[in-house]
């Protein structure tokens, strides 16, 4: 029997165990050594030679990840391992570090319970630290720290044990005020991490040992010993004395929870259906034996299986040939195939039960974030994601003969990456793909051309702008084709509390079918009372209000004003770009008691007529989206650094000193971005370490909005010069 093989039957003895069941995600900054670190934990349970750990990078399977030396998709492994004469299962989800796939972050994190967050020792903690770890908080993943690279710190920088030892209190201490700021209040106490007590570790991936402060006292090994065998460069005989894999694991078992205990706390966080019902008692129980409810965390395809989704499974058992509902898609699909996750490979297994990562194919409608379940139930709540499509190029098809593969093909990758967002420009045909930057539409480009085998010619990279208001509008009366109908509209500027919230996603689309809850959460958040009793609809971080009194038959029509303010949010009046941060209001409305002259060609145009018309006369704006840019550099290159962020029209936000170092902290427009890392590495011979974070719309300068609306007009094949409100009204 083949490694694998036994490997596969161990997994399968041991997945009933709920107590000795691990859902691990290993996150980090970029280059931080995630894939590193993991290689040691698939070396430590036989299934990689331990002399290629964290050399290998078994995780980073894909052709592109090994040529670019980073990880791109997450990607999965079970393996076993044994602590304490004890067997454990812990199911292994390696993440990217790159802020273009972050949403692969934000989706392992719903699949999980606990987290390892790596940090260099060399860089400290950076800003993808933070925000994988307001990811993990957010779902309820407990963390624990690695500090990765000390012996770099060593022998590298040269570091004195006691300058060693500042280092670590201040990237602790960074890490536990993140958690103190971020994690629920009930666990910002309890997920404090401290040396003392094995919450975090230190160690050297790619030289493969770590220690804690309990391993230490076990092993007999004091930071001394670290110091000096780094220096007499001994690490090799250090990993046979430390080995990571055991150090790591003993955090592990010690620390993060089981699926039993986690599903007790989670599920409330992510599954808002009926607590009391059966199976909302199985899911937060864990039980095998109760219905079966699943989350679909990632979907990719297999050439030969077609459509494969990972799922973690909260409650019940999964085998081949049982029929599935997708909650969100409203269809039924059958069970093909059942698997597990070996890195590269998928091996298919009997069945898996309640607790675990499951590879399930025969789920062909379902895409990430779908509630798959063996009945109808309340779905899971929506994945947040921190970040957004900000970067569209169109995408082309080089032979005409190819267009119906390159529809297929883009269908296809728009189901594997929810962060990427297809559409089709119905006015020039175009086919657009949105991503999260430059990164990002360059690895879908490849492998578009590579494993698809799909030659395709793209635009320019174009930057996606947003709609909004400035101030209140005055009322605008919009009327339906044939007169019968009326409606009385107010647009202005959401407060920015409420705003936050929906960015937050502690307000979202679901939460209008909840009224009355709705309408409190609104009070809370500072908006009058008798201003917002009947919140109608959330949609693209807006809000559509009624404060009509006493209409005859406006319930029976406010679906279709739903649908018509929705579509009004899709694309703007001035530039058909999305909208956002504006609350429309419903005044009052004269209706035709008579439902055949209300339908939707009557309704829709009469409300969206005066959405666009009380938009422009509330002043509808062009918002662009920002960076925030952090950018280590020697003192002397201080300058240069200043000056080529303030050509971009950036802004310093702050400056910090770090010995010889400065840390320059500021924002920028993104469309003045390109081409910043050529720039910036020539103005610094290459000293310069810098990453970027996504910090979400600001307005754009008022000098560049007529201009800008023009160039967005004529690309998409509108008239030059924006409408204006009379053109809305009749």
């Amino acid at each position: 029997m083949g490694r694998r093989e036994e490997m596969v039957e161990r997994v399968s003895a041991l997945m009933d165990n709920k107590k000795q069941i691990r859902n691990l995600g290993v996150v980090a900054h970029i280059d931080h050594g995630k894939t590193t670190m993991t290689d040691n934990l698939i070396a430590g349970a036989g299934m990689m030679s331990e002399e290629l750990a964290g050399k290998q990078l078994v995780m980073d399977f894909h052709e592109d990840e090994q040529q670019r030396g980073i990880t791109i998709n997450a990607a999965n492994i079970s393996i076993v391992q044994t602590y304490k004469d004890n067997d454990y299962l812990i199911n292994i989800i390696d993440t990217p570090g790159h802020v273009d796939f972050s949403g692969d972050v934000t989706r392992a994190m719903r699949a999980v319970d606990g987290a390892i967050v790596v940090v260099c020792a060399v860089e400290g903690s950076m800003p993808q630290t933070e925000t994988v770890l307001r990811q993990a908080l957010k779902e309820k993943v407990r963390p624990v720290l690695f500090i990765n690279k000390v012996d770099r710190l060593i022998n590298e920088l040269q570091v004195t044990p006691e300058e060693m030892q500042k280092r670590f209190v201040k990237i602790i201490a960074k890490f536990n005020d993140s958690v103190r700021k971020m994690a629920p209040k009930e666990f910002r106490s309890e997920w404090q991490v401290k040396p003392e007590d094995g919450t975090v570790t230190f160690g050297s991936a790619y030289n493969n040992w770590a220690i804690s402060v309990p391993y230490m006292q076990k092993a007999g090994i004091t930071f001394k010993d670290i110091y000096d065998s780094c220096k007499q460069e001994t690490q090799k005989e250090l990993a046979k004395q430390i080995p990571l894999h055991s150090v790591m694991l003993e955090m592990v078992f010690n620390h993060l929870p089981n699926p039993e205990d986690a599903q007790k706390y989670r599920i409330p966080t992510i599954w808002r259906g009926d607590a009391e019902s059966e199976v909302g008692k199985a899911m937060a129980e864990c039980d095998e034996n109760g219905p079966l409810a699943m989350m679909v965390t990632n979907v990719s395809i297999d050439p030969h299986a077609g459509d494969v989704a990972t799922c973690r499974l909260f409650s019940g058992k999964i085998m081949k040939g049982m029929k599935l509902q997708l909650v969100n898609a409203v269809k039924e699909n059958t069970v093909q195939q059942v698997g597990l996750y070996m890195g590269a490979e998928r091996i298919n297994v009997p069945n898996v039960t309640a607790g675990n990562i499951v590879a399930v194919t025969g789920l062909r409608d379902a895409y990430a974030g779908e509630t798959v379940a063996s009945e109808r139930i309340e779905s899971f709540e929506a994945m947040k994601h921190f970040s957004e499509p900000v970067i569209t190029k169109s995408i082309e098809a080089k032979n005409t003969s190819d267009l119906p593969k390159l529809v297929e093909v883009l269908r296809q990758v728009g189901k594997e990456d929810p962060m990427i967002r297809i559409e089709i420009n119905e006015e020039t045909g175009e086919h657009l793909i949105s991503g999260m930057g430059e990164l990002h539409l360059e690895v879908i480009e490849d492998r578009i051309r590579k494993e698809r085998k799909l030659e395709v010619e793209t635009s320019p990279p174009i930057i996606v702008y947003r709609e909004t208001v400035s101030k209140e509008s005055p009322v605008v009366e919009g009327k339906s084709p044939n007169r019968h109908n009326r409606f009385y509209i107010i647009a202005e500027p959401l407060e920015d509390e409420v705003y936050q919230a929906m960015v937050d996603g502690e307000i979202t689309e679901r939460d209008a079918k909840q009224s009355k809850e709705l309408a409190k959460k609104l009070v809370e958040l500072g908006m009058a009372k008798d201003e917002c009793k009947k919140p109608w609809a959330v949609y693209n971080k807006n809000l559509f209000l009624d404060r009509s009194k006493g209409v005859q038959n406006l319930n029976e029509t406010k679906d279709l004003l739903v649908q018509g303010f929705r579509e009004a949010m899709t694309k703007g009046p001035i530039a058909q770009e999305k909208v956002t941060k504006v609350k429309i209001i419903l005044m009052d409305a004269k209706l035709h008691e008579d439902a055949v002259h209300r339908g939707p060609s009557q309704t829709l145009p009469a409300i969206k007529r005066p959405i666009y018309a009380a938009m422009l006369l509330g002043g509808a704006m062009l918002l662009e989206p920002i960076q925030k840019v952090f950018i280590t550099v020697p003192a002397e290159q201080m300058g240069s650094v200043t000056k080529d962020l303030q050509s971009r029209r950036g802004q310093i936000l702050s400056m910090d000193q770090e010995e010889e170092q400065i840390v320059i902290g500021g924002k920028a427009p993104i469309a003045e971005m390109f081409g910043f890392a050529g720039d910036i590495r020539s103005a610094t011979q290459g000293k310069a370490l810098w990453s970027t974070e996504y910090s979400g719309y600001e307005k754009l300068p008022h000098d560049l909005q007529p201009k800008l609306t023009r160039q967005i007009r004529e690309r998409k094949g509108l008239k030059p010069e924006p409408p204006v409100a009379k053109d809305f009204m009749e």
